[in-house]
């Protein structure tokens, strides 16, 4: 059974306090309301992160939202893994479009910050995906099988059963509309194929894919129905707890 995961992106929003309150309302939810095996992450600013490590347990992990690919250095601003594993942070997101558009980060760099975070022991989860104008001009497929060959696929079997694959459709991201639950079921089943090309069918059965394309409540379940949809990558509804628990609850068993 591949595990079943809820990964809140809070980007980059909510004060030190506001963090706290969030995630403390979210954990209290959980214990009243989860009563599956799923796995809930929060993956919060910096600033959050070492309080919410010490605060998280049971079905709630904490995730960074990127990672520089040195352990050590003179690159002013950045924070390496090694210094997000020393906190107890178990995920850190790497290739979220966002980081992709506005910092230009390429395959060939997310490939190092892979290399970064596996070293010290954090799962990346890696997201790929495509914009509007490459849909429309039917690249898609190609554009992600790129992503996935130059960013991740130089892993050996055992280091790649350690990541986290996110698809998130670009044009979906922050703008309200969503792909289908056919569109998305149509993707993740493509990036499963590519993976059992590369590696074998073992390792695509068991690695978990998470739809991120504004997902929400109301949709999540129609979503998190189709076969090869493991689970989701949440913006704007991880920042109400009500919201986010409730696409979680999807997974109740």
């Amino acid at each position: 059974m591949r595990q079943k995961i809820v990964a809140g992106n809070w980007k980059m929003n909510l004060d030190y306090a506001e963090g706290l309150a969030l995630f403390t309302e979210v954990a209290e939810l959980i214990k009243t309301d989860i009563t599956g095996s799923q796995q809930a992450i929060v993956c919060s600013p910096f600033i959050h992160l070492q309080s919410l490590a010490q605060l998280a347990k049971g079905s709630l992990a904490i995730g960074a939202q990127n990672a520089h690919q040195a352990d050590a250095g003179a690159y002013t601003g950045e924070v390496s893994a090694k210094m997000i594993a020393s906190i107890g942070v178990k995920y850190v997101i790497l290739g979220h479009s966002e980081r992709r558009q506005y910092f230009g980060e390429t395959n060939e760099l997310l490939a190092k910050k892979t290399d970064a975070v596996l070293k010290h022991g954090l799962k990346p989860i890696f997201c790929i995906g495509e914009t509007l104008q490459e849909r429309e001009a039917g690249d898609h497929f190609d554009v992600i099988k790129a992503q996935l060959v130059e960013g991740v696929f130089h892993l050996d079997a055992a280091q790649f059963a350690e990541l986290v694959i996110a698809y998130e459709p670009v044009w979906a991201i922050g703008t309200g509309v969503t792909a289908s639950a056919e569109q998305a079921q149509e993707i993740h089943a493509f990036i499963r194929k590519e993976i059992a090309a590369k590696y074998d069918q073992p390792v695509a059965d068991n690695i978990t894919i998470l739809y991120g394309g504004s997902c929400n409540p109301k949709n999540a379940p129609e979503l998190f129905a189709k076969a090869d949809i493991d689970g989701g990558l949440i913006g704007g509804a991880s920042l109400k707890a009500r919201d986010f628990v409730d696409i979680l609850k999807v997974f109740n068993s």
